[in-house]
């Protein structure tokens, strides 16, 4: 009798997944969707959904919950600025809420939501919408790839 096959770092896996906050609310799933394909070790997921994967086997489920360092790490005040209304393109019309893309110096683009929209001033934060909060999330292994 063969031993059955687990995920590893460099495994190509397919798996579902429902992520929920503390309060049960769900930011993610792939319920009646196809499963998603990433290859465990590469940073496709967060650190500790990859982690989880690592020693199941194809139809095995199992739930973790990441404390928010394994999850999107703490949220920065450092990534919270205020922008003078006027910087942006006149034809956006700012709402709270909203996605913009910003650009640093060197013209490298990175996502920002709109938190606070004044008179004169826009509040814009950089970290992930996730950032600050713990995770829970129920994972389902579907099948490991065969090696190509």
């Amino acid at each position: 009798m063969t031993e059955p096959q687990r995920a590893q770092n460099g495994d190509t896996i397919r798996f579902h997944y429902v992520g929920r906050l503390e309060d049960g609310h769900v930011f993610g799933t792939t319920e009646n969707r196809d499963p998603l394909e990433m290859q465990l070790g590469q940073g496709g997921m967060i650190p500790g959904v990859e982690d989880a994967f690592v020693g199941m086997e194809p139809g095995e489920s199992k739930n973790v919950h990441l404390a928010v360092e394994q999850a999107y790490g703490p949220h920065r005040g450092e990534l919270v600025a205020e922008f003078q209304r006027d910087q942006l393109p006149p034809e956006i019309d700012p709402q709270v809420g909203q996605q913009v893309q910003l650009r640093t110096k060197d013209g490298q683009a990175f996502p920002a939501q709109i938190v606070a929209v004044g008179e004169d001033v826009i509040k814009l934060d950089a970290n992930h919408p996730l950032a600050g909060k713990n995770l829970d999330f129920e994972l389902q292994l579907v099948d490991i790839l065969p090696a190509e």
